[in-house]
C-alpha cells in the first residue's frame, strides 16, 4: 500500500472553535481526517493564508496529538482576495507544478470540504486537469450529536471507473458517432472505428482536421456533420463556410478567402469581409486545399495559427476564430517534395489526418447507403420510392461485386438511386428498371476502363486531352468526366454534327426559368453553334453529344452542370459558371 498525502485548505470557520476541552466535540474536517480508523494519513500538506497562522498552529498540535504518525507539511499562500478566481487558480496552479508529486508510490488526496468556494472549484478543475493527481476527498459530520469525527468520502474523476456513468457516456458517444455518418448504419469495421476516433477529435479538439480520400468518398458531407456536431455540443457559435480551392484562382483568390478594402484594386467598389472573416466562431471548410497557391497557403497558415490576416489593401489586421477541416484528394506529401505545398502547413493539418476509402473498399456498406440515398431522394424531390425483393437483390449483387468498381464513389451511388427512382413513377423500383441501371452503369464504367475506344472518350487520353490543357483537364472532376459518357450507343460524330451544330433549343431559354437555369441553356447553345469551326470538331461534337443527351431531358441541376461543363469544354472557362 502507497503511502498517503492529504492536500486541503485550513478552514477558517469549519476548523475554528474554542480553544478548551470542548473543542473535542465539535467536528472539525481537517482534524476529522486525521481521526479516521479506515483512513491512514501519513503527509498532511495545509494550505492557509498569513492572517490564519494562529488557528493553523492550534490544528497543526491537535494534528500531531490524534495521529503521531501524520506528518504536517504546511504551506502558506497569501491571497489577496480568496474569491478572486484568477488569483487563487493561479496560485494553485504554481503550487501544483512546483510540489514534488511522485505518483507512482504515492497516493494523493484533494481535500474539497474546506476553503472558499472558489477554491474548491480551482481544486476540482486542477485535479481533473491532471494538475494534482488525485482523487477529491469530501468530509462531512455525522448526524445526530456533535461528534469530532465525521464521514468521508473520495471521488476518483477517471469517470470510465463508475459503470452508470460510464454507460452513459458510451451511449453519449455511439449517438455522436451515428450522427457523424448521418443515422447510417454502416458496417465496415475500419470505416466504424475511424468514425468513431473523429468524433472524439470533433469535441475534445480545435486543431486543424485533414481529411483525404478520392473525389466522392464524402468529405464534404463529413465536414458538414463535425461542424453540427460541434454546434450540438456549443463549441461553436459561428456558421459552417465551405470554400472549393479549385475555383479560386489568380488575383481573386486572395480577395475572396481574406477580403479587400474598398479601393483595393480596380474593381473593388466595396468591401469585402472575405470568407475567413465569414467563419468567424464556426468552421472553415476548405475543400480542395491542395490547389490553393503558396502565397494563400502562408496567409491560411498565419490565421490558422494566430487568428488574424491582412486584407487586400489593407495595412490593419483582422481577426477570425474559427476551426479549420481541410479536405483533398491529392498526395500532400509528394505535393510538398515537389515544392507545390507548403511543408509548414502540411505539418499543422497533419495533426488530426483521416483518410476516407472509396466505396468499392466499403462494399458491405453499400446495402445502408442505398437506404439512405432513397430517403434522400424522398425528401429531395416530394415522392417515396422503393425497390421489390427482386430488383433489390439484383442490384445489390450487382453493387458489392467486382464488377462494380464504383468510379465516382457515394456520387455514382446517390445518381444511380436517383436515375432509378425517377424512372419508376408508381413508386416501385422493380427488376426492369435495376437492370437497366446495372446496363447503364456498366456502360459508363466500361468507358472508363476501356480508355474510350468505343467512342473516342477516355479520362487518361483521348479528346479530353486534345481539346483541353493538363491544367484545365485536372481542374473537371474526375466524376464529371467519367459521367459525359451516359450510353453505350451514341450517333456517329460526322452525323451528329449537322443535327447540333444549328440546333435552336426552342423554350429553352424561356424568361419563366430561373436565371441559373438560362444561363445554362445560353451556355449550350452557344457552345453548339460555335462547335463548326473549332479545332477537333469530330471529337468535341462528341462529348458536346453526351451532354446534349443529359440536357436535353434532365433536371436543373444536371442542366446547370451540363452547361458548365460545356463552358469549359468549348472555350477553355472551367468553372465560369459558379463564380
Amino acid at each position: 500500500m502507497k503511502p498517503l498525502t492529504v492536500i486541503g485548505f485550513l478552514g477558517s470557520t469549519l476548523d475554528a472553535a474554542k480553544w478548551g476541552p470542548e473543542r473535542w466535540n465539535k467536528w472539525r474536517p481537517t482534524v476529522s481526517i486525521c481521526m479516521q480508523e479506515d483512513l491512514r494519513v501519513d503527509r498532511f500538506v495545509l494550505i492557509h493564508g498569513t492572517s490564519h497562522q494562529s488557528l493553523a498552529d492550534k490544528v497543526i498540535g491537535d494534528i500531531e496529538s490524534v495521529s503521531p504518525e501524520t506528518e504536517v507539511d504546511e504551506r502558506i499562500l497569501g491571497f489577496d482576495d480568496p474569491w478572486d478566481f484568477e488569483e487563487v487558480y493561479t496560485k494553485l496552479l504554481d503550487f501544483a507544478r512546483e510540489y514534488p508529486f511522485d505518483p507512482d508510490n504515492n497516493d494523493y488526496l484533494i481535500h474539497i470540504t474546506t476553503g472558499t468556494h472558489v477554491v474548491q472549484i480551482c481544486l476540482f478543475l486542477l485535479t481533473e486537469a491532471r494538475f494534482l493527481p488525485g482523487k477529491l476527498l469530501q468530509t462531512q459530520p455525522r448526524g445526530g450529536k456533535p461528534a469530532p469525527i465525521g464521514t468521508w468520502g473520495s471521488i476518483d474523476l477517471d469517470l470510465s471507473r463508475y459503470d452508470s456513468i460510464a454507460t452513459r457516456f458510451a451511449e453519449t458517444s455511439v449517438e455522436s458517432a451515428n450522427f457523424l455518418k448521418s443515422g447510417i448504419e454502416t458496417r465496415n469495421a475500419a470505416f466504424n472505428q475511424m468514425i468513431e476516433e473523429i468524433e472524439q477529435v470533433a469535441i475534445r479538439s480545435r486543431a486543424p482536421i485533414l481529411l483525404m480520400g478520392p473525389t466522392g468518398a464524402g468529405k464534404s458531407q463529413l465536414a458538414r456533420k463535425i461542424y453540427e456536431l460541434k454546434k450540438l455540443r456549443h463549441q461553436v457559435s459561428g456558421p459552417f463556410v465551405e470554400v472549393n480551392c479549385a475555383t479560386l484562382k489568380g488575383d481573386s483568390a486572395m480577395s475572396a478567402l481574406f477580403g479587400h478594402k474598398k479601393g483595393a484594386f480596380t474593381g473593388a467598389a466595396s468591401e469585402r469581409a472575405g470568407l475567413l472573416k465569414s467563419a468567424d466562431q464556426g468552421v472553415l471548410f476548405l475543400d480542395e486545399i491542395g490547389e490553393l497557391g503558396l502565397d494563400e497557403q502562408a496567409m491560411i497558415l498565419r490565421a490558422i495559427e494566430e487568428g488574424c490576416f491582412l486584407p487586400v489593401g489593407s495595412d490593419k489586421e483582422t481577426n477570425s476564430k474559427f476551426q479549420l477541416i481541410a479536405g483533398t484528394n491529392r498526395n500532400l506529401m509528394t505535393a510538398v517534395r515537389e515544392g507545390k505545398f507548403r511543408d509548414d502547413l502540411f505539418a499543422r493539418l497533419n495533426l488530426w489526418t483521416f483518410t476516407l476509402p472509396g466505396l468499392a473498399d466499403r462494399r458491405e456498406d453499400i446495402e445502408p447507403n442505398l437506404e439512405y440515398e432513397l430517403e434522400r431522394f424522398a425528401e429531395r424531390e416530394g415522392s417515396q420510392a422503393t425497390f421489390n425483393k427482386e430488383a433489390r437483390d439484383a442490384y445489390l449483387t450487382f453493387a458489392t461485386s467486382a464488377a462494380a468498381p464504383w468510379q465516382g464513389n457515394f456520387r455514382d451511388l446517390a445518381a444511380s438511386v436517383t436515375r432509378m427512382a425517377t424512372l419508376s413513377p408508381s413508386g416501385r423500383i422493380d427488376r426492369v428498371a435495376a437492370t437497366q441501371e446495372i446496363k447503364r452503369m456498366e456502360a459508363l464504367w466500361s468507358e472508363g476502363r476501356s480508355g474510350g475506344a468505343a467512342s473516342g472518350l477516355s479520362i487518361d487520353g483521348g479528346p479530353l486531352q486534345t481539346l483541353l490543357s493538363e491544367e484545365a483537364l485536372n481542374q473537371i472532376d474526375p466524376f464529371d468526366q467519367v459521367s459525359s459518357i451516359m450510353s453505350s450507343t451514341f450517333a456517329a460524330e460526322a452525323a451528329a454534327f449537322p443535327k447540333l451544330a444549328g440546333c435552336s433549343l426552342p423554350n429553352r431559354e424561356s424568361s419563366e426559368n430561373p436565371p441559373m437555369m438560362q444561363t445554362a441553356y445560353a451556355n449550350i447553345s452557344r457552345a453548339l453553334n460555335s462547335i463548326g469551326s473549332a479545332p477537333h470538331a469530330p471529337n468535341k461534337v462528341h462529348v458536346l453529344t453526351c451532354y446534349f443527351q443529359v440536357w436535353i431531358s434532365s433536371s436543373y441541376s444536371m442542366v446547370i452542370g451540363a452547361g458548365s461543363s460545356l463552358a469549359s469544354f468549348a472555350f477553355g472557362e472551367p468553372g465560369w459558371l459558379s463564380q
